[in-house]
This record gives structure tokens, sequence and C-alpha cells, in this order.
């Protein structure tokens, strides 16, 4: 466990012999401070970090890491100035720690600590699929190691050191998130993690509008895989025509993955089961696996293909892999609960890109019933906004008997499923999440299939709890 001399040395490469003191959890958030936790003080755009040191010693935290001279409230010690270890006084806990930028030592703590751990570390990134990707990962690997995961979307210059400081000793394999917005933000997070296998899940246009177009998202992407080692690997979507050329980028082995059989391992034979999961055929050398595993829409091959990849790269048999795969307590973003009336609703609220919202239409093909979409704005799209309005609104068509959209930008839905002979009079356009509940409630039918997607931002996470509760 991370200890206040481990803080010390790597802030200022020495450290005295009485800090001996555990560090059991590093937070940003004053109300999730466990006993002897480490609490730090960043500036936000609408609080300052440095307004609730009090509240996070009030819940037992030992340390506060500060960058502002609160000396006149707390016990301080001071890192800004020399520092001598042997003449060092520490002062009685809780105490906070001054250095001259939160953020940045934050950072530093994390890249040390990650340098005293003999651990295995997988780093992920793409647009669509990290999150799951992490979990199935876990699940797989866990069937040997002891894993650490990130909690979350701990995935950026902030989330990610903090995973790394979740880090024990005892942990032998780290699945980390990595995030990207600015070009060179995902090279600074290897610099701290040191992966030595990078998955690449796809490059599509979520977070657009902050990361520019799919070409700039897919070199910024590729940083995972330039700084992964010669012994290392990267498990990249044969399928996706931006990420397979980033083969040519690393030093790593690489394990390709897909549907089609020039990929390294390959998926065929694919069966949706609805609810009930999936069922394909995987590919790998001279062995053909057939499974059926519990996870939604068909597009959780490729979530499937991943995990295998990064088990084989890492050793597993076959068995463990499998049995990870099969593995059913990890929690998923796209969840199917059933409404007072008896429908069925898939919950895919978490967020909403074109891509992810296509595969969420995949998966509503497949149900029985009467196909009811429910989809809002997709945010944060940049250039490719319209054109991905258009997408879901051409497959909306297609898949759905009633279609609701909710939002400005989810008009192109509607207006573009018309076009392609979707009746006028099975849509219905709203401004809000509350609407739609209202809506649904007076005509939802028993065996009713109802997908409700959206970004974060449409707060659509409130329809299906709503409707789940009996009026």
């Amino acid at each position: 466990m991370l200890t206040l001399a481990d803080l010390i040395q790597a802030l200022t490469n020495s450290a005295p012999n009485n800090a001996s003191q555990e560090i059991p959890e590093a937070v940003i958030d004053s109300r999730k401070v466990s006993p002897g936790s480490l609490f730090i003080a960043l500036p936000g755009e609408n609080v300052d970090g440095h307004d609730f040191v009090s509240n996070a010693f009030e819940n037992k935290a030992n340390f506060a890491l500060i960058d502002k001279d609160l000396s006149a409230q707390f016990r301080v010690l001071d890192l800004t100035k020399d520092f001598d270890p042997e003449m060092a006084e520490l002062p009685e806990m809780p105490f906070c720690i001054r250095v001259p930028d939160s953020l940045s030592a934050l950072q530093k703590i994390a890249a040390h600590w990650r340098n005293e751990l003999d651990i295995k570390v997988i780093g992920i990134t793409g647009s669509v699929g990290k999150s799951t990707t992490k979990e199935i990962i876990a699940d797989v690997l866990r069937q040997r190691y002891k894993t650490h995961k990130n909690l979350g979307n701990f995935n950026n210059e902030i989330g990610l050191p903090l995973s790394i400081l979740g880090l024990r000793k005892s942990h032998q394999r780290a699945i980390l998130e990595m995030g990207f917005y600015v070009p060179g933000e995902i090279k600074f997070l290897c610099e701290i993690a040191q992966p030595t296998i990078g998955v690449i899940t796809n490059i599509g246009t979520v977070h657009a509008e902050r990361a520019g177009s799919q070409d700039e998202i897919a070199k910024g992407k590729s940083e995972l895989v330039e700084y992964l080692p010669e012994h290392g690997f990267a498990i990249l979507n044969y399928d996706d025509p931006l990420v397979r050329p980033m083969a040519e980028k690393t030093k790593a082995k690489v394990i390709f993955y897909g549907l089609s059989p020039q990929a390294d391992l390959w998926a065929d034979e694919i069966t949706s089961l609805g609810l009930k999961g999936i069922r394909f055929r995987l590919n790998y050398k001279n062995d053909s696996i057939y499974l059926s595993v519990p996870m939604l829409g068909q597009h959780s091959v490729h979530t499937a293909m991943r995990a295998t990849a990064v088990g084989l790269a890492d050793g597993l048999t076959w068995q463990e892999i499998v049995s990870g795969l099969k593995f059913n307590d990890t929690q998923f973003r796209l969840v199917a609960v059933k409404a007072a009336i008896g429908a069925t609703l898939i919950d895919d609220t978490y967020n909403a890109s074109p891509q992810s919202t296509l595969a969420a239409l995949n998966l509503l093909e497949d149900l029985g019933g009467r196909k009811v979409a429910v989809l809002g704005d997709m945010l944060e799209l940049g250039q490719y906004e319209q054109a991905g309005h258009e997408q879901v609104g051409i497959r909306a068509a297609s898949v759905a008997d009633e279609l609701i959209v909710i939002g400005e930008r989810a008009k192109t839905i509607a207006k573009v499923a018309q076009a392609h002979g979707f009746p006028e009079e099975k849509i219905t356009q709203l401004a809000t999440a509350e609407q739609a509940i209202e809506v649904l409630r007076d005509h939802l039918q028993k065996e009713d299939s109802v997908l409700i997607k959206g970004s974060r931002g449409m707060k659509m996470d409130v329809i299906a709890p709503a409707l789940e509760k009996a009026e």
C-alpha cells in the first residue's frame, strides 16, 4: 500500500524514516473520503477543492494535498521549500502537504508508485466500448491473476493517476482506460501507467467536437500502440479501417481481431440470443471454439474478442478465457429491465454516439414485440453531428415500429426516418426526458421492446427507473 514516505519520495526524491503511515486511498471528492485517505485539493470550473479540506479531515482523511497557503487553518508540511528528510518533523495528523501544483503532484506520485510495483498494465482506448471492454478483460484475467481496474470513467489526467494509487503490491494486473481529447494526452498517460498490452476498440465520432476529425482522433489514439515496448502486444480491430494501419506504428507484436478470416482472431457463425446473449465461433490459429456468452447485442462479439486476445497475449488457457467470458457478475451500461406494465426496457443511456446507437438498434431488431425506439440528442459530435443523426434515422426507420425523439438534434433522426418511409403518425418529437416518461406511460404495451438511448447531457437515465415503478 502507498505510504506517506512514498508520497514524499515522489515529490522530493527523499523521505524521512518516520513516514510509514499507509494511505489506503486517494480521492478528490471530500464526500468520498475514507479513514486514513489522502484528499487531493484540485481547483475546478465551479468549485475549488481547497474549500473542502476541513470536510475531508472531518471524514477522517489523514492528509490533504494542497497548492494554496492554508497554514492559518491547518497544520502543513510545506514541500515548496527545501526539504531535508533528516531534519524534517512531521506535523501531527491530520495535516496538509503543500506542493507547487496539486494536479502535477498527483501525477508524480502515481508515476512513482507505478515504478515501485511489479505489475503488468493493460491500456485500453477507442471511441466506443472502452468501459465494457475493461470489465470483460478484468473478468478474463482474474481467472489467473489478482487484477485491478479503474473505477467508472477514471481515464484522464486525474482519473488514471487516482486509479494507479489504488494499486496494491499484491496486484498482478491492472486494466486501465485511457481517454483522448488533445494530442499527447494518451502518451502522457502511458508514461505514468507504462502499459505493455494496448487495446484499440475503434475510431468513431464521439467527442469529435473537442477531439477533432476522425483522422485526428485516430492519431491521438495511436499514441497507445506507439508507446508499447517490443515485448508487448497491440490488440487491434481489423474491421476498422482507421485502426488497422496502427500496426505500422508499433514495435509490439500485433494481434488483429475482427470478423474477417484475415484477422489473427476472428469470429463467425454469430447468432443473437436476444436478452440471453450471443452465440458465435471463435477462430485462432488451429483452434475453433463455440461460445454462448451473456453479453447483449451482436456488437459484443468484438468486446469478447478483445478480452480473448488479451488473454491469449498474456498466456491464459482457453479454459480460463472461456470461464472469464461467461462470468456474469459484470455490470454493463446496457441494462434490460421490465416496466411496470411488463414491457422490456433496454436502458442504454450512459452515453451515445452514432456507432453505439446503431449497435443498440441492431439489438432492438433482434427482440420480439412492438419495437419502440426512444432516441435523444447525440452530443459532442462536432463536424459529424448532421451525418451521425442521419445515419441513426435511416437505421431507426428499418427497425422501429414507434419512434420517440428527444431534443433539437434528434429531430434530424425523425426527419430522415420519415424520408425513408417511416410513418409520420408513428413519430413523437419531445423536448425532455420527463415528457417521454408521460408519453410512454400512456402508450406502452405489455409485449413492447423499448430502446432508450441518448447522450448523458440529455438526462435520459431517468426514464427507465420511472417506468419500472407501478403507478
